[in-house]
């Protein structure tokens, strides 16, 4: 309710001084809370005026900025686009993806080190950054790594927090998950180090808790990309940037099995193979810089503007 609010009260704003107004749409919302929660509140009072709200957004926005490649579909799937009779012109929505300062990010690997054994080997590292929460269904990692334990050198490392970390713990404890570590939270300004360190970076999310289909936004993906290691998405998206850039894999079924099999043939590949998978990942980066996106912005201004 909060974001609907801001950007109602921005395009208020807007108005009242006679300056164009762009709204980034980093979430589809209310979208996202109705997957959920029951499909029915869409339907609902509550549901119908948030929605219309969003309508009210898009049509009266000078422009509109999605994180998310695919985030138009939804335009057109609710039919508000002109070509559909609707009042929403396609021509102002853009799309500018969350990224990464590569210039910083480099410098950071050699200027914040994180002392930590387990990144200090010879293993197959098997790398999770980010929240332990249930959309990430870190859990999964979990029942990979269960089904990898008698795999010789394969390491799964865990860095982050979250409201499921304890339990997980207490999980990998009591199963003896000897090849997995839960790291708990560490300071972002490690990250890069701790991803120089990776063999592979996993992407894992729950197949339940979103909407795959129009892309990713994460920004833990340009970090993992950034790297110069190839990623492996659990979750096979629309508008895969994975794909794009070939630069890793993406699960076609998000099971423990595909992910433990899909870690093995990136880990046996031939040392080339695997070497190009991540001069892709970062060459896609490139892409993502943050002076790319600031001069996409800049030309979203410049339109609106004009």
């Amino acid at each position: 309710m909060i974001i609907l609010k801001n950007l109602v009260a921005g395009i208020f704003i807007a108005k009242r001084y006679k300056v164009p107004c762009i709204c980034e749409i980093r979430d589809l919302w209310p979208e996202a809370v109705f997957l959920n929660s029951e499909k029915t509140k869409e339907k609902g009072l509550i549901g119908k005026t948030l929605i219309r709200g969003e309508h009210w957004i898009y049509r009266n926005a000078d422009a509109l900025v999605f994180t998310k490649e695919g985030d138009t579909d939804y335009i057109k799937e609710r039919k508000w686009d002109l070509s559909q009779g609707g009042d929403i012109d396609l021509r102002k929505c853009h799309y500018i993806n969350n990224g990464v300062d590569l210039e910083e990010y480099l410098q950071s690997i050699d200027s914040n080190i994180l002392y930590d054994e387990d990144l200090e080997n010879d293993k197959f590292n098997v790398i999770y950054c980010g929240a332990i929460r249930p959309v990430n269904d870190v859990g999964q990692i979990l029942d990979c790594a269960a089904l990898l334990k008698n795999e010789p050198g394969i390491q799964f490392l865990i860095y982050g927090e979250g409201n499921l970390l304890d339990s997980l713990k207490e999980r990998a404890a009591k199963e003896n998950l000897t090849n997995i570590r839960l790291k708990g939270f560490v300071e972002k300004k490690y990250i890069p180090y701790i991803l120089s360190k990776s063999s592979l970076n996993i992407l894992n999310y729950s197949t339940e808790k979103y909407n795959w289909t129009r892309g990713n936004s994460s920004n833990k993906l340009f970090e993992y990309m950034a790297s110069g290691k190839p990623v492996l998405s659990t979750v096979k998206m629309g508008y895969c940037i994975i794909s794009k850039y070939n630069c890793g894999l993406s699960l076609d079924e998000c099971t423990p099995q595909a992910m433990a099999e899909a870690i093995i043939k990136i880990k046996n590949m031939p040392r080339d193979e695997y070497e190009e998978l991540g001069k892709n990942a970062y060459n896609g980066a490139k892409d993502f810089d943050y002076r790319i996106l600031t001069e996409k912005l800049m030309n979203v201004i410049e339109s609106a503007s004009s």
